[in-house]
């Protein structure tokens, strides 16, 4: 629920998953959410995508698949 603290641990390979087994660790979509029960909800949802519609939905927002790690500490 903290999404600098988050991206910490993927990028330090400190979370097993996803991010670790396949050495993904930019950051290349986000959303902010007023609740964790909402983002949880989101979370879900998009789990259940098909994986073309992950990548138009970054595609939409951040077409060069820019890393927004940065973005956040700016």
């Amino acid at each position: 629920n903290n999404l600098f603290r988050r991206v910490y641990e993927h990028k330090n390979n400190l979370v097993q998953g996803f991010t670790q087994k396949y050495n993904v660790n930019n950051l290349v979509y986000y959303e902010m959410y007023a609740d964790i029960y909402g983002a949880i909800t989101r979370e879900k949802r998009m789990k259940k995508w098909k994986r073309q519609w992950k990548i138009d939905l970054i595609e939409k927002f951040n077409p060069e698949w820019k890393d927004l790690c940065d973005d956040l500490i700016d």
